[in-house]
Formats: C-alpha cells, sequence, structure tokens
C-alpha cells in the first residue's frame, strides 16, 4: 500500500511471457476485467500481494533455485525487499510465507547467509592447512576433501624407524638415497640449496628421473657471483628455485640498533637468526622432509656423526611438533674430494667462487678464501671459535659438539701439544708471564682446545716449531683456554678463536698476537725470529 503507482508499474514487466503479471495477483482476468471475488480487496490483501510480486522480482532477477523440504527451511536473503518495504510496520511473526519459505529481515538473512558461507567453506580444505603460512614452501597438491586428509594420516599411522633406515643406507650411494628421499615423500621434499658445491644435490635428483623442488635461502648480503650461480642452476636444470626471505621489519631493527656489521663484534647468530635460520623456519613448514648437501668432512668438530637420513632435531614440518619433519643427508659419506670429482665429470654448473679459492660459502661479510692446508671451515666466520662455525640451520649439529667436548675435557682423552720442550702453562703460571716487565727470555704461547680441529690440524707444525726453538732462548708454551678459562682468555689474552697464538717479548709486558691465517712451521718460525 505504500508504493506509489509509478513504482509498481516499474516493477511489472509485461515484455516477458514468463514473469507474473500485476493481473495475477490482483484479481483482474488477463482482459482487465476484474473478478467478482477480488472487486475490494483488503488492505492486508493488497500489502500481501505486493510483497509477493517484490519477491517474486528478486528472484527472477538473480534465477535463483530453491528446494524445500517438509524437515527444515531455508532463510532468503531479500535485500530489495527489505528497501521497498522499509516503511512497513508488520512484524516477523507476520511475515508472509511461500510454501515453505519465510521473509526475513535484512539482519537475520545475512547473519544465516554467513553461517551457510561457513559451513561450505569448512566442506572442503587444503591438506594439513595451516594459518599465516603464504609465505612458506606450501605443498603444491591442490585442495582435496576431508576423507582424502584422514586416509593419508592414517596411511601414515605407522611411524618410520629411521635410525633403522639411516643404517640400512649407511653403505648406499648418494645417489641411491636421494631416490629414497624422493620417492618416500614426494612433492612433500625439497633440496637445499646454498649455491656452493651442494649443487651436486640437484645433479642427483635430476639422475633419479623423478620429480623435485629447490629451495634456497636469500639472506641479502650473497655474493653476486653466488647470485649468478643461482641463475645459471635455473636455466641449466630447467627448473625454479623457491627463494625465501628474511623479514624486513626484523633486519631493519637488527641493522637500526646494532649497524650492518655487528657480527665482526658480538657473533654471528643474532644475524644469521634473523637472516637464515626464521626464513627456514616458515619453509620448512610447508614440508615433511628435507634434503641438505652436509658431509661428515667438512666439520669434523659439528658434523662428524651426522647420519644420512635422521629426524630432525630441531625445525618442526608440515604437521607441526617434535619429529614432524625428516632430514636427508646424502653426501654424509662422501669425501669432498669426490665430490668436486662428480661435479667435472658431471659438467655441472659451479660458483666462480670456488676457482678464487673460496669452498664453504655464505654470506659476503663472514666467507673468504682460504689458504692451502687450511680447512674449509676456517674460510667461515674466522674471528670466532670452531665450535661456533654453525650458522643455525643446522645446529643440531652442536649438540653432539658440546657432548664432545664434555669428553675431551674429562680423563682418558689424549690432550694436544704433548713434546718434551712444550711448557704447559697453568693459570697462575700465564697470569704470571703476563704480569712480568722484564722477562729473562721470550715466550710463544699457544691458546687452545683440544676438542678444535684447528687445533688438531696444527698440532704437528706447534710442535716441530718447539723442536727447532729448542736451545735457541725462545720458550714455547701452551694453555688450554677452553671451559672455565675462556673469559679469562678473552679478557686478559686478545683469545677471538681457537687456535691464538702470543708471543711475549722480552723486554715487553703486552703480549703480541700472531696475526696469520698461516700456521705452517716457516711462517712461525719468520714470526718468532721477527719478534725475538
Amino acid at each position: 500500500p505504500n508504493l506509489k503507482p509509478a513504482t509498481a508499474k516499474k516493477l511489472e514487466q509485461p515484455n516477458n511471457p514468463n514473469f507474473p503479471s500485476l493481473n495475477s495477483f490482483s484479481g483482474e482476468s488477463a482482459d482487465g476485467k476484474t473478478k467478482p471475488s477480488a472487486r475490494k480487496p483488503s488492505r492486508r490483501a493488497a500489502r500481501t500481494n505486493t510483497e509477493r510480486v517484490v519477491f517474486v522480482t528478486h528472484c527472477t532477477k538473480l534465477t535463483m533455485a530453491f528446494v524445500a523440504t517438509s524437515s527444515s527451511t531455508t532463510a532468503i536473503s531479500a535485500s530489495n525487499l527489505a528497501r521497498s518495504t522499509a516503511s512497513s510496520s508488520s512484524s516477523e511473526a507476520n511475515a508472509p510465507r511461500i510454501g515453505s519459505f519465510r521473509l526475513l529481515d535484512r539482519s537475520a538473512a545475512v547473519a544465516v547467509n554467513l553461517s551457510s558461507s561457513r559451513k561450505r567453506s569448512s566442506a572442503v580444505r587444503p591438506v594439513n592447512a595451516e594459518p599465516k603460512r603464504n609465505d612458506g614452501i606450501v605443498p603444491l597438491a591442490t585442495a582435496v576433501a576431508a576423507p582424502v586428509v584422514a586416509e593419508k594420516l592414517e596411511a601414515e599411522a605407522e611411524a618410520e624407524d629411521y635410525e633403522q633406515l639411516a643404517k640400512q643406507l649407511e653403505n648406499a650411494s648418494p645417489l641411491q638415497i636421494m631416490d629414497k628421499a624422493l620417492e618416500k615423500f614426494g612433492d612433500d621434499i625439497a633440496i637445499a640449496f646454498s649455491g656452493a658445491e651442494d649443487v651436486a644435490l640437484i645433479e642427483y635428483a635430476k639422475l633419479t628421473g623423478r620429480p623435485f623442488r629447490v629451495f634456497s635461502l636469500d639472506t641479502g648480503r650473497l655474493n653476486p657471483e653466488t647470485y649468478q650461480f643461482f641463475d645459471a642452476v635455473e636455466k641449466h636444470y630447467g627448473i625454479r628455485i623457491e627463494y625465501m626471505f628474511p623479514d624486513a621489519v626484523e633486519v631493519q631493527a637488527l641493522v637500526r640498533s646494532k649497524g650492518l656489521f655487528s657480527f665482526y663484534e658480538d657473533g654471528h647468530q643474532e644475524c644469521c637468526r634473523v637472516r637464515k635460520v626464521r626464513p627456514l623456519r616458515r619453509a620448512l613448514k610447508g614440508l615433511r622432509a628435507w634434503i641438505t648437501g652436509q658431509r661428515k668432512d667438512q666439520s669434523p668438530g659439528t658434523r662428524s656423526e651426522i647420519p644420512v637420513v635422521q629426524v630432525d632435531p630441531v625445525f618442526e614440518g608440515l604437521e607441526g611438533g617434535a619429529g614432524s619433519l625428516v632430514k636427508w643427508n646424502p653426501m654424509a659419506n662422501v669425501d669432498g674430494g669426490d665430490v668436486w670429482k662428480f661435479l667435472r665429470a658431471m659438467e655441472v654448473p659451479v660458483n666462480s667462487l670456488h676457482a678464487q679459492g673460496y669452498v664453504s660459502i655464505g654470506c659476503e661479510p663472514c666467507t673468504r678464501a682460504v689458504l692451502p692446508g687450511q680447512h674449509e671451515r676456517e674460510g667461515r666466520w674466522w674471528w670466532e671459535d670452531a665450535k661456533a662455525k654453525e650458522c643455525g640451520l643446522h645446529k643440531g649439529n652442536l649438540k653432539q659438539d658440546a657432548d664432545q667436548e664434555v669428553t675431551v675435557n674429562g680423563t682418558g682423552t689424549r690432550d694436544l701439544f704433548e713434546a718434551r720442550n712444550l711448557v704447559a702453562l697453568s693459570r697462575n703460571g700465564i697470569e704470571n708471564l703476563l704480569k712480568l716487565e722484564k722477562r729473562e727470555e721470550p715466550w710463544i704461547v699457544v691458546l687452545y682446545a683440544p676438542w678444535c680441529q684447528f687445533c688438531q690440524g696444527m698440532e704437528s707444525s706447534y710442535v716441530e716449531l718447539a723442536e727447532k726453538l729448542a736451545g735457541s732462548g725462545v720458550k714455547v708454551g701452551k694453555f688450554q683456554a677452553d671451559g672455565e678459562q675462556k673469559e679469562f682468555a678473552k679478557q686478559e689474552l686478545q683469545l677471538g678463536s681457537f687456535p691464538t697464538i702470543l708471543f711475549f717479548p722480552k723486554h715487553s709486558s703486552r703480549p703480541i698476537k700472531y696475526p696469520s691465517e698461516q700456521r705452517d712451521v716457516d711462517s712461525l718460525m719468520a714470526f718468532v725470529s721477527a719478534l725475538r
């Protein structure tokens, strides 16, 4: 009754033969004559007829199909109806019904629509979907129905004994181990590529003939040669590397508060945590397993016991929780020299930094070339202890190393630099040596830790030095500076990393630190001769 005649006229669509005209509801016949029973409709009947017209118009425009059952009713959102009847005073209890449908007001219809939308969206969901994982390495499989997920979880109910599997694969080739890993985990596993000689992993994956994925961590501080190498690898294998980047806000906060090179002063762990560890953690949350290029000979102090396959002791995988991620190390038992023979034989592209003396390659500020005879890890974080030469990506190895340190410092373990012409200094002995302003004879002293592979590497040279200096007026000594003595050595003896070599001149109280990484006997003799 509140609609103006012009509005009612617009609602009628005489050109559409399928659309019911106003006449069919108002009681008029097709020829315009009024039916006797409907000549004087009541006010309520007229209002009902008008609302029915609006309802049919709305449904026709949206071409909606309604299915009604005897046991349930479906609420219909009718925003057009709500607008056209805004001034109507009828309550929900008096709302007209068409069949089994009752017209609701706008707020009720919206609420019902939101509820039904949620139900529809939960009917189909991605496998093991997790919130806020858009930037991780997400499974490439499309969404599947929930029953498929249940079947998958049921199939994986029996946990694999990876310690036993590692024993079975101990003597297997890297190709066999890679094939087993890709076969077992399919699209839920990826190769971690650092931009160094671990490109061999990609070559092994290609040789299996199975599909594989590769990801890498772009810290923002890699060498230009490494970025060029990434591009060459993608073109050579026809793949796209899935790059992970650090959080810009975290990097900004670190640099603004500590500067660009804070790791030279307080260690590399904080920077690596922001630029490498956290991006890796996000990447692994989208996987069930990952493949690394770790080898036992890379770092005798931290990687000597790595198995070819293990449950990752640090990171979590797709399903979350401890034990949800498996770590494969196909090259664990391969010697570094054999890796390079393989790369040359297969004509695999390599990082051009290797030709410049770089062996272990990481970020530009923390990587340098090594000298002949030096261990490859001496080119990484050279200002720190050998024990700390892990960036956090494989920090599960550090637990093994901590156990080894306890063993080394305990009874029954061989000490280093044991020779007749070598003097083992105690804490009191080294303190007295520091206090003397005028010494009867100069001293050369090595600060060492028995577990340090770099100290072990220079043992023969230092023992030979002691033999050559015997009777020359120069005393040769050693001081074990790890454990409880480490803080004292840092504060008083300029200890930066193991080994540290000091020369105590005859007429000076301040010791002079040997600056070079060349620890062969000739270089050490030249240092002593120049100062004594």
